[in-house]
């Protein structure tokens, strides 16, 4: 699979929806990942992230304006241990709460589909990175609709030993914008990734469509060490 830009893949469609990257950085050190949020509606857009103990959760901006908060109000990043949890939705939970009970990140995911909001019937993306010891593997997944048919759901789980330097992994829930949505689809789109978590927080704020971006998080954890450093963007601030 030939290796993408970044921005040049963001730029690409005005709506992917909500995405997940996942990779090293360009010197070995770290772990990154990010998870941004998009929206067309005013419920969709009226949202922000922030900091929730070592994770985030997403918040209205204007309590006022809220309308259901079902499908929009979730923790999207958890910390497990030495596990980091990344998802677009309430199963951030449901992947913490089965890992603690001895199943894995695949398993874990076996209760769950696609979100009930046909006809667009939003995929479930979720990512896993495990930093321990100096070692460092990350597994994404996505439950989709079986093309469009909420009859069927398509589960695919993607695991990535030893990631390589300077590369990551880029899954988003839709292909690109459309009435209705249509799902993303492939493996996961190899994407480049920069060493400096600024400079990779601040080419994907710039890359997502203006008019729909919402939030950004960003994080780089030391594959020695644990520690981490994060970045949160809100365009409603």
């Amino acid at each position: 699979m030939e290796i993408k830009m970044l921005s040049e893949t963001l730029k690409s469609s005005s709506y992917p929806g909500r995405g997940i990257v996942i990779g090293r950085s360009g010197d070995g050190r770290y772990a990154v990942t990010a998870y941004f949020i998009m929206g067309r509606s005013e419920n969709s857009r009226n949202r922000i992230f922030i900091e929730d103990g070592e994770g985030i959760r997403t918040k209205a901006f204007d309590e006022g304006k809220l309308k259901d908060p079902s499908l929009i109000i979730y923790a999207p990043v958890r910390v497990r241990g030495c596990d980091t949890i990344v998802t677009n939705g309430d199963q951030t939970d449901t992947v913490f709460e089965n890992m603690e009970k001895g199943q894995s990140f695949e398993e874990s995911l076996r209760c769950r589909e696609f979100e009930p909001d046909g006809p667009n019937y939003t995929p479930r993306i979720s990512g896993l990175l495990h930093v321990e010891a100096g070692k460092y593997d990350f597994s994404l997944s996505i439950l989709k609709s079986d093309n469009g048919d909420p009859a069927g759901c398509l589960r695919f789980t993607f695991a990535y030993d030893n990631p390589k330097a300077g590369e990551g992994r880029f899954i988003h829930t839709y292909m690109v914008d459309g009435d209705p949505l249509p799902s993303f689809e492939g493996e996961p789109e190899r994407v480049d990734i920069s060493a400096d978590i600024d400079g990779f927080t601040d080419n994907i704020w710039r890359s997502l469509n203006e008019e729909n971006k919402v939030s950004l998080f960003t994080r780089f954890i030391d594959i020695e060490t644990g520690k981490y450093e994060t970045r949160i963007i809100n365009k409603n601030c």
